[in-house]
């Protein structure tokens, strides 16, 4: 069962070893982004086939369990998407015949380490054996369940291999296109041209309106497409700590300085308790008074809060500093002493020999000969200490060798011990030479950090029970308000303010600049909530939300909003350009600067294949192409360009000569055109009938 257990060590991530294997070369993000009035037994269909929410339970359950950290709707997402493009690749493979046998289906199967690498099916010479790994899995039952599931997975990776071969073969280019690219390289053109910037007219002078933005996201309709949104506006409580409550904490540590008198119920005295100054149990006191746990060891200047470093670095054994703000805490700290050299700074050139711990070196070497090219890098380095780094880029085995080798801070034993005894019993700019189980190191000294130890009270800037109870009576006083008010009224009545409104979609967890709360969204997409509902959401650490569901967007594009920052400009400047090119008038194309006022400009041996102006106006290929398309001498219409509207009149054009074999540039267009094929899952995805029922699972 050992064998068994080693190749389920990654069972939880199942799916999604499947989908990165199966689909790596077309999706670069796969992984995107039970019951509200359950009405289906499937999560969802494609394209017709169902999909059994029972499996997609299951499926969802081990990518949760797989140790990633992640949400149960990031689960829901990510194992949503691999059965979408799972069930539209799977039945391209059908429509095309796809067969694949078991040598395929064994080839993907040893690609799993786990199965690949284990010793238990290897033979002498340490080569796979399909022999020991038939006979393992015939004699375990259990065993041949499991392999029986990546045999099924195995099959579909290897038609996806087929299907990828397929496509990448339907992809060619040809002669003409390798023709065309080399004239769009070679051909040039020299022209004047009279330009009038969209930034000579201001913004304030045209307007948009949300009409205009919707018309033309309906015309574009590909760029704007999007999923069914919810728009819900908001309030935030926040529960935060009064200046009240801020004094309070502060007067708090500041009594704990000085000592108390406390009644000793036992003996039926007062006992005077040491304060903060006098503690003789200095780690005691402070745990039993802070928020956070005394910390014994020394820090360096860099750690300490940046407003106060230079105050607490500088405190003199014993001596006190605060109250401090501490990022969301009130600190006061007393020194216990300063301590040199407790953080190092190193770099290392380690050279690697078979046998050692260090993965991949660079070269195989034995010990002997690794410790002579050490030795022979080591006198390099001591001849001509600048050349650490060269070396360590060129020499080094380990990873650090990108940076030059270095290793950055670390503290005492946080390397092997070899090297931690080198770095701190010796001085800044010392180099030398250590053997640990990673091979030979040559360690160059580069800085040393001295530290301070502090002892710290800290205690949370946090809101007291009144301030609380004041931010819930008012968050529900809001929301009962709210319910029967104008939601922006009566937020103005009580001194709020409405955050901008946000747009979700069904499976958001992200909710604004709230961060993840699923809860709210999942609110508003329930069918039990209508339009102009108001409901009150907790939020732990951060206070009270008031929602309000202001309605659907069905229009399959995405909000005025969100396309405003994108669209306003372009009709802004389209606008711009009618005002400009009504100026733009003459027989000559200095009459037609002159009437714009602006000046000729020139522009020499400008090509299709890089159509920029010079002066850092940037690309326009609209007005380098118009000035192809004249003859010479002969003025253009006005052009709308990127950057404004243009008016060339062509001085030169010069024909590249004709060469008789276009192979080059054919590569060229091939290299440019290699990811075409990663278009093909999306251009399924959008053909595709996807019903996605995973809210009603509560999802």
């Amino acid at each position: 069962m050992a064998v068994l257990a080693k190749i389920r060590q990654r069972s939880a991530l199942l799916i999604g070893v499947i989908a990165l294997a199966l689909f790596a070369f077309i999706i670069q993000d796969l992984f995107t982004r039970g019951t509200f009035g359950q009405s289906s037994k499937d999560v969802g269909s494609i394209d017709g086939k169902d999909i059994s929410f029972e499996d997609f339970r299951v499926k969802v359950s081990n990518v949760e369990k797989s140790g990633q950290g992640i949400t149960s709707t990031e689960a829901a997402n990510r194992v949503w998407d691999q059965e979408v493009s799972i069930a539209l690749l799977s039945s391209q493979f059908d429509k095309l015949g796809l067969r694949v046998g078991e040598k395929h289906i064994l080839e993907v199967l040893k690609s799993d380490p786990n199965i690949g690498k284990n010793p238990m099916f290897l033979n002498a010479a340490g080569i796979f054996d399909v022999v020991k790994f038939k006979d393992y899995f015939k004699s375990n039952p259990e065993a041949a369940q499991y392999i029986a599931q990546k045999e099924k997975d195995a099959e579909l990776n290897a038609k996806f291999q087929i299907y990828n071969t397929l496509i990448k073969s339907g992809l060619y280019t040809t002669a003409s296109e390798g023709k065309l690219k080399y004239e769009m390289e070679a051909n040039k053109v020299s022209f004047a041209y009279a330009a009038a910037p969209y930034s000579s007219i201001k913004d304030s002078e045209v307007k948009v309106s949300d009409d205009e933005i919707v018309a033309y996201m309906k015309k574009n309709e590909k760029k704007f497409k999007a999923d069914a949104t919810r728009e819900i506006q908001y309030v935030l409580v926040e529960d935060k700590a009064s200046k009240e409550d801020e004094a309070e904490i502060k007067a708090k540590l500041i009594a704990l300085l000085s000592g108390s008198v406390v009644y000793n119920a036992k003996t039926g005295k007062n006992d005077t308790l040491a304060g903060f100054k006098n503690a003789t149990n200095v780690a005691e006191f402070v745990n039993a008074n802070s928020d956070v746990p005394y910390d014994s060891t020394y820090v360096p200047k860099n750690a300490l809060p940046a407003v106060d470093a230079d105050k607490l670095f500088s405190l003199p054994a014993g001596a006190i500093y605060g109250p401090y703000v501490y990022g969301r805490y009130y600190a006061i700290s007393k020194s216990q002493g300063f301590k040199a050299g407790v953080n190092a700074k190193a770099s290392h050139i380690l050279i690697a020999y078979e046998g050692s711990q260090t993965p991949n070196p660079k070269e195989k070497r034995t010990k002997e000969e690794a410790k002579a090219k050490a030795e022979e890098i080591l006198a390099q380095v001591q001849a001509n200490p600048d050349s650490f780094m060269m070396l360590a880029f060129t020499s080094s085995d380990d990873s650090s060798a990108q940076q030059g080798g270095d290793l950055g801070y670390f503290g005492p034993n946080q390397m092997v011990k070899p090297f931690n005894d080198f770095v701190f019993s010796n001085g800044i700019g010392k180099v030398g030479l250590v053997e640990t189980p990673f091979g030979f190191h040559i360690i160059k000294i580069t800085d040393k950090q001295d530290g301070i130890r502090l002892a710290t009270i800290a205690q949370k800037i946090e809101p007291s029970e009144a301030t609380s109870d004041k931010v819930f009576t008012l968050a529900t006083k809001f929301e009962m308000d709210a319910a029967d008010k104008d939601f922006n009224a009566a937020a103005k009545e009580l001194g709020l303010k409405v955050a901008q409104p946000v747009n979700a979609k069904a499976m958001d967890e992200a909710f604004g600049p709230l961060g993840n709360q699923r809860n709210i969204v999942r609110w508003a997409f329930d069918k039990e909530t209508d339009k102009g509902d108001v409901k009150r959401f907790e939020i732990a650490n951060i206070g009270h939300v008031i929602a309000q569901y202001k309605g659907e967007n069905k229009s399959g594009l995405v909000s005025v909003d969100m396309a405003r920052p994108y669209v306003e400009p372009i009709l802004k400047n389209k606008k711009k350009a009618e005002l400009l090119k009504a100026k733009m008038q003459g027989s000559s194309i200095e009459a037609i600067a002159k009437a714009a006022g602006v000046a000729v400009q020139q522009a020499a041996d400008v090509t299709l294949d890089n159509p920029v102006l010079p002066g850092g106006v940037g690309q326009e290929p609209k007005v380098v192409g118009n000035a192809f398309a004249l003859a010479a001498n002969k003025i253009s219409a006005p052009i709308e360009g990127n950057t404004g509207v243009y008016v060339v009149k062509n001085i030169k054009t010069v024909k590249a000569p004709a060469i008789a074999n276009h192979a080059a540039y054919v590569e060229k267009v091939k290299a440019q055109s290699a990811n075409d094929a990663s278009r093909v899952l999306p251009a399924l995805k959008n053909n595709a009938k996807i019903e996605d029922n995973r809210l009603q699972f509560n999802y």
